[in-house]
């Protein structure tokens, strides 16, 4: 018998997020500084064996149906393989978040383990834009570890993109031509208030409204038919199909009463919003000898926290202390 991770409001988690490790190999200048961050002790870090019970506690007492893994960077923690293969053997969806640098190397690895799809950000395909934004000059390396995903039959491949104004605002449709080319999924991100910077404004993140006024100029955009349900994208069909484009608007149409997700950080802590600005401790519990009946009612009890919406929009809005990065896509 399973106990929901139900909140107040009647949502019910069954997506687990679950960072693994909060280090990453690029250096986005809309989630970290150049000189990179202060990284978790490993020491804090879960291990492998404290993951996966914490998953099968999860999934057999918990309702959790899907579990996606992100980072930081997912495909920097060595045990990666091992954790998805232990994870599918509980017959749960399995995807990954990645930015996709070493996928070349490991794509048919994850993929032999029971890995079903990955998500892959790529914010421009243009060396130099790239370069600019990620502050390293390795998008011949995404690219080369998207292929490998697709030949793995890592699919479908969905890309996130982000617009950043004065960078890439003016390479939507690019992107767009781009992906339906190589037979990627491309959905577009709202900016939101996740970098370690705090530099992070509403003035100049570049809207879902404009991204769609931008694709619309040279793209047939139609509603897609298929029901949203608690998928966070918008998404049109292209030129009458059968590619299809997202936006994800985060901040100016949050999707918050359809939320189903629930998220697992790399040192064990439950946040029950990406947004969310307290955390509840299930490393302690698991580190102290603690039962999997008493750390599932923990995560239940963290559950009834989860606050209606991210409100962004409220003048109290306090940006999550941790970034993106620490915190888990």
């Amino acid at each position: 018998m399973t106990t929901p991770l139900a909140d107040r409001f009647g949502r019910v988690a069954t997506d687990l997020r679950v960072s693994l490790t909060d280090r990453c190999n690029l250096r986005c200048n809309y989630c970290m500084p150049a000189e990179g961050l202060d990284w978790l002790p490993t020491e804090q870090t879960l291990t492998d064996d404290e993951v996966v019970r914490l998953i099968t506690i999860g999934v057999e007492r918990l309702g959790i149906r899907e579990v996606r893994f992100t980072g930081g960077e997912p495909l920097l923690r060595r045990g990666l393989v091992d954790i998805v293969a232990r994870t599918h053997a509980l017959g749960v969806e399995t995807s990954l978040t990645t930015n996709a640098l070493g996928l070349s190397r490991t794509a048919q690895a994850l993929a032999d383990a029971g890995l079903d799809r990955i998500n892959a950000s790529i914010d421009s395909v243009r060396p130099d834009t790239f370069a600019t934004i990620t502050r390293r000059d390795r998008l011949k390396d995404v690219v080369a570890g998207l292929e490998a995903a697709k030949a793995a039959g890592l699919g479908p491949i969905k890309l996130n993109a982000v617009l950043l104004r004065g960078t890439n605002d003016d390479q939507a449709a690019e992107l767009l031509r781009w992906s339906v080319a190589h037979g990627y999924e491309l959905r577009f991100i709202e900016q939101m208030p996740l970098d370690a910077q705090h530099d992070w404004s509403r003035a100049a993140m570049v809207t879902a409204d404009e991204i769609h006024e931008a694709l619309a100029a040279e793209f047939t955009l139609t509603p897609h038919g298929a029901p949203r349900g608690s998928a966070p994208a918008e998404l049109f069909d292209v030129d009458g199909g059968p590619a299809t484009v997202g936006i994800i608007a985060s901040v100016t149409r949050p999707f918050c009463g359809d939320c189903d997700r629930v998220r697992l950080t790399a040192d064990g802590q439950v946040r029950n919003c990406l947004f969310a600005r307290e955390e509840s401790d299930l490393r302690t519990s698991l580190r102290s000898g603690a039962g999997d009946e008493e750390i599932a009612e923990r995560w239940v009890i963290a559950m009834l926290g989860k606050r209606a919406g991210h409100g962004i929009d409220d003048e109290t809005f306090l940006q999550p202390d941790r970034p993106m990065s620490a915190i888990g896509g």
